[in-house]
Formats: C-alpha cells, structure tokens, sequence
C-alpha cells in the first residue's frame, strides 16, 4: 500500500464576504516534493495556504496531512515551518539565536540546540555570521537566516508565502537556486506560493495555476509552459500568443484556420458544435523571413514595430484577419523599413485550447 500524499485538499472552499478565495478545490502535494501555487494577487493562493497552516479555517472540505485530518488542530501542533515576505528575525538576538529560537521553545537540549544551529547555517551558507545580528546582513541573507529558522525544527513541510519578492532581481535570481539545493539536501516538502511565473518554473516539481480559488491547471512547468490548457494560463506566461481561429467543418475532419491558414488538431478533435477555437503560440516558435519559408505553416503579416529586449528581439505584427501576435528572435531577421513580412510555424507548437 503506498504512503498518502503529504498534503490532501479535498473539496476546501472558503469566501470573504462575496469574495471567493477557495471554490470547491482539490488537490495532493507529495511527500518530498517542491510544490508551487502560482497565480495573481487576489487568486486565492495565499489563503490555500494558510487554511493548510491554520490559520483560516475552511468554510467546507477537509485537510489531510499525511492521512490525518487536520480539522481543529492548531497550527502549533501540525510541525509545520512557515517564510514570509518579511523576514520576521528578532534584531536583538544573533544569527545563531534566531535560528534556535524555535528548538529553545521546543526544550531541545542545548548541545544538540547548538549542534542543529551548526548544521543549519552551513545548510544556508552563513557559517561565519553565526555571532553577527541580522541588522548587519543584506536581504538575501537575512532571507536564508529565516529559511534556516524554519527548516531547524525538521517541519514535516515548509510553507512559503512569496518569501523573495522583497529581494532584487540578482539575489532573488540567487536564492532561487538556493531554495531548491536546500528542498532536494533536506529532502523536505516544500509548498510555495507565488505570482512570479519564473521563480515557479525555475524551483518546482509541480506548479498548479491558480484564479478566483479554482485550480485551473496542475502539472510539471515544462507542461504547463508549452501547453497550457486555458487562455488564462496560457496569457499567464510572458511570450504566449493566444489567438482565436474560425472552425471549418466542411471536410471529414475539422480543422482550425487561423488567418486563412488550416491548422489540423495535433492532439484531440474539434468540437463541429463550436464555430471558433482558441490558439496558443509561443512567441520563440515562430520564424520570421527567410526561415519562415521552412515552415509548414505560413501566412503574410504587418511589421507594426521591432522592440529590442537584451537577449531577444521581439518583432510585434498584424496578421491578415487584423490579430496582433508578437514573434521573438535572438538577432533582428528583418531589414530596416520593412513593412511586409513572411512568419512561419511547424504545427505541432500549435496548442488548440479548451475554452
């Protein structure tokens, strides 16, 4: 018999008024796993999280950890670790007393106190800063000092609610790396929460998207990345064009034309009941000039303006039926003044989407 989930929501729905933050949602993280909400400010992600720390009480459904009903536990009893956006450290102790905060509270014996402290700021790579106070260290160290803190009583699972948001770009990029080494060295569950589509797919396992309390798509980032389900996950990632395509049933099998181009279903049928479909393009699989004559699929577009990004050149253009999609390059592939151009696509990066 196999072990049960680490975390088990089973029909959980809560509201704020006639706000919605959680609507009949369920969902299992595993055990080991560095599992990731990810979604918009008010989607509801934050509030899942804090119905499995305790915090909320959920108005239905229940909460399973491990197998045991959570219902009516406190949250100082279900060993779980817990990382804000504010570090929360106590600037009159140091760095060592910070993270022994919780094992002192736990009456841990003080040689094994100092032995765990040990072991947990060279987890975090802040073995010289054990005597310093945390007002002297910068913001992604103060962050490790926390996350140190919070993996110290050995939680059954750590919570993060977008711990690096208050961080820069550099060290936010940092301790994304960080965050993982540590989840895959302590093999401990990580739940994290975030609207950053980055940091979601640079650290986990598995992201589910999340809006208005409803799990809209759950699945390893490669997954949902390159083929999203929805329009709304679709548009959640930088660089996807979601276009809409008339249906054509007039032949034995249906087919999607996009601009005067059909595109054959690669993966499922289309619905003869619908007239139009929606379509996912990724900007990186487009080909623009002379690479697009490669292509399968081709049609003739309006150049409206060429925006230089660093490490991409994003070409915006209007295809025939008046759509704008946006095709990026590594270099510019089309000449000065150039009005009129030739974008081209292999099929099977067509994604036909369910709404």
């Amino acid at each position: 018999m196999s072990a049960p989930p680490q975390i088990e929501l089973v029909g959980i729905s809560k509201r704020f008024g006639a706000t919605v933050t959680a609507d009949d949602f369920s969902l299992t993280i595993n055990k080991g796993e560095f599992f990731t909400f990810l979604g918009p400010s008010g989607s509801g992600k934050s509030t899942l999280l804090r119905m499995v720390a305790g915090l909320e009480t959920p108005d239905a459904g229940r909460i399973l950890m491990s197998g045991r009903d959570l219902m009516g536990v406190p949250p100082w009893k279900r060993n779980l670790g817990m990382m804000f956006q504010q570090y929360a450290l106590f600037p009159h102790m140091t760095v060592a007393e910070n993270v022994a905060y919780g094992l002192k509270s736990r009456r841990m014996a003080a040689q094994a106190r100092r032995a765990r402290v040990t072991q947990m700021l060279d987890l975090v790579g802040l073995a010289g800063r054990a005597a310093q106070h945390p007002t002297v260290l910068s913001g992604g160290e103060q962050q490790r000092v926390a996350l140190a803190r919070a993996l110290a009583p050995a939680p059954e699972m750590l919570l993060l609610d977008e711990p690096l948001s208050a961080l820069d770009e550099k060290i936010r990029r940092e301790m994304q790396l960080q965050l993982k080494h540590i989840q895959r060295q302590t093999a401990t569950t990580f739940f994290y929460v975030t609207h950053d589509q980055e940091e979601a797919l640079t650290m986990s396992d598995r992201i589910a998207v999340i809006n208005q309390g409803r799990n809209l798509q759950c699945g390893a980032p490669e997954v949902i990345f390159r083929r999203p389900r929805t329009r709304f996950v679709a548009q959640f990632f930088r660089g996807c064009n979601v276009l809409d395509a008339h249906i054509d049933a007039s032949g034995a099998q249906p087919v999607a034309r996009l601009a005067g181009v059909s595109i054959a279903p690669s993966e499922s049928g289309l619905a003869k009941s619908r007239s139009t479909v929606g379509l996912a393009i990724r900007s990186e699989d487009l080909r623009i000039g002379a690479q697009a004559e490669k292509m399968p699929l081709q049609w003739d577009a309006t150049l409206d303006e060429v925006v230089y990004k660093g490490t991409s050149i994003e070409h915006n253009l209007r295809l025939a039926d008046g759509q704008a999609i946006v095709a990026t390059s590594a270099r510019r592939e089309v000449a000065d003044g150039a009005k009129n151009v030739r974008i081209g696509l292999d099929p099977s990066h067509v994604v036909m989407l369910d709404d």
